[in-house]
């Protein structure tokens, strides 16, 4: 009986059939994650004015939903080193679907709030377990495109927001609009069935056949005998990560600073897919005009993905965040004194880089900032604080549209956070990251 490591067998695999049929499938995951995230955004005037709400209320339900995903990312995550990110990504993906198709058939903000809240824990379990799938049964060759093409679909869902509440909302209404999330539970079967789970937990539970067969599947050219057994992924006791591990090795600034700048960008992503549509129609463009803004930004943050991506391996992730940060503020600055609509639709978009594509891009240099044995803790502690930005914004911004100030000014509020973002990633010691360290091999040995 011989014994394997089932994860160096599955990258010398190289993409085929397989990995797209996979990759396809929690790309279509991240789509309605960022759908279900960008949906609130686009019916809030609708919702302020069938419900009689004011900007504080409709701001602190779009918060409520935010403390959703809170909550889910931390149970939902220690639950996933348990039963397996696979298991997590299905259930997630049923409690978020289910209940924002719910929370199109609410009559009232108490009901819908209700909804959306645990549609939220759902939401909140989603991204970090893709991240955990993406990673792990990528092509090892072209792991960091596809983890990036993977999260373009946060993006893509976003955008089809704008699209489609253009056609939708004045002659269906805005609840069809939540009734397209129940599309994911008619796929769930569809996903049982193709997402492999992880190997680690897979060889834990010494469900070798399985294992077996997504090897067959993804490295057809590969002689796995029937009585192969593969080896359990033990983590010494040393090396078991936690949250004060983080600030070991001159990391503590650094770790503060990842915190600080998924907060920022947090800040800016729920401002922007919360209130862009409203605060566009305060600077005089139409409701049609103002969810079309809604998707350019989401454009901006696919094409800042994909361009920045291919610019960090170049140039280093700071030459990059830096100023694809910072121009975001200047953007924001500006985006309410223009008056020309092309204008505003370049300036949307260098927004939507600077936000959603900023919280994909600082991925890659948080888990390569970290060794190996703490890189999904480091990830998984930035995401969460982060998420913390997305309470805060909704509510940030209803209290400054109370006040009834110059739609420049809540801009310019707005930009702040950009700004402070931007001085979390300089402030980043990459003198100490693990990437630019000498380490003895033997600290990633029986680590996945």
């Amino acid at each position: 009986m011989k014994t394997m490591n089932a994860n160096e067998i599955y990258d010398k695999g190289t993409f085929s059939r397989y990995h797209f049929n996979l990759l396809f499938l929690l790309f279509v995951v991240i789509f309605f994650d960022g759908y279900d995230t960008a949906v609130y955004g686009a019916i809030v005037p609708i919702l302020m004015e069938e419900w009689s709400l004011t900007p504080v209320a409709a701001g602190a339900i779009g918060s409520y939903t935010v403390i959703g995903t809170v909550v889910g990312a931390f149970i939902f995550g220690l639950l996933a080193d348990k039963v397996g990110p696979k298991k997590i990504t299905i259930a997630s993906v049923l409690i978020f679907s289910l209940f924002t198709v719910l929370a199109g058939f609410a009559n009232g903000p108490t009901m819908f709030t209700i909804c959306r809240v645990i549609a939220g824990l759902g939401l909140g379990g989603v991204m970090p377990n893709v991240v955990a799938l993406t990673t792990e049964f990528a092509p090892k060759k072209i792991r960091s495109a596809m983890v990036a093409i993977v999260f373009c679909g946060y993006s893509v869902g976003s955008m089809s927001v704008g699209l489609l509440s253009k056609s939708i909302i004045g002659s269906m209404g805005w609840q069809p609009l939540y009734w397209l999330a129940g599309v994911m539970i008619l796929l769930t079967p569809i996903l049982i069935k193709s997402i492999p789970e992880s190997f680690q937990i897979l060889a834990k539970q010494e469900k070798h056949a399985q294992i077996r067969a997504i090897l067959k599947k993804a490295v057809p050219n590969e002689s796995i005998s029937e009585t192969t057994v593969f080896e359990k992924i033990v983590v010494q006791k040393h090396k078991k990560s936690s949250i004060g591990a983080l600030f070991n090795n001159k990391r503590g600034l650094s770790t503060i600073m990842f915190w600080l700048a998924s907060f920022c960008c947090f800040i800016l992503i729920y401002a922007m897919n919360t209130w862009l549509t409203k605060l566009m129609i305060q600077s005089g463009y139409n409701l049609d005009s103002s969810l079309l803004f809604l998707a350019i930004l989401n454009v901006g943050a696919i094409v800042g993905i994909i361009v920045g991506g291919s610019l960090m391996e170049k140039y280093g992730f700071k030459k990059v965040l830096i100023p694809t940060y910072l121009s975001g503020s200047i953007a924001l600055v500006f985006i309410s004194t223009t008056e020309s609509t092309l204008l505003a639709y370049i300036l949307v978009a260098i927004i939507g880089a600077a936000s959603i594509g900023i919280h994909v891009l600082i991925f890659p240099l948080v888990s390569q900032y970290y060794p190996p044995e703490m890189r999904s803790t480091g990830l998984g502690v930035m995401m969460a604080f982060g998420r913390v930005g997305g309470v805060v914004s909704p509510v940030l911004v209803g209290m400054l549209m109370s006040l009834n100030l110059a739609v420049q000014l809540n801009f310019m509020v707005i930009a702040i956070a950009g700004v402070l973002g931007t001085l979390a990633i300089a402030l980043v010691q990459e003198k100490n990251a693990y990437y630019n360290t000498i380490e003895k091999p033997s600290d990633a040995e029986n680590v996945i």
